[in-house]
């Protein structure tokens, strides 16, 4: 009788565990992204900035492969 008790206590904890954790995660969770609602200016200037930058520092380099690239497609087609 002990043993069944034992049993559905550790059960009623464990169900009891389970959704606190779940509970805390969703709340959590709410609270990360209710801080903020999207992204502001400033960080899409900043990640504009920083494409821009990459884009002007390998400007060469990325004007190679496009050019590799085009000339291959442009052969290849060539063969069909």
């Amino acid at each position: 009788m002990f043993e069944r008790l034992n049993k559905k206590a550790y059960a009623t904890i464990d169900l009891g565990a389970r959704y606190s954790a779940q509970r805390g995660v969703k709340m959590k969770g709410k609270k990360l992204f209710s801080k903020e609602k999207g992204m502001g200016t400033v960080e899409i200037i900043l990640i504009i900035v920083v494409l821009v930058g990459l884009v002007i520092i390998f400007k060469s380099q990325l004007t190679s492969i496009i050019q590799g690239l085009f000339s291959k497609i442009t052969t290849q087609t060539g063969r069909i």
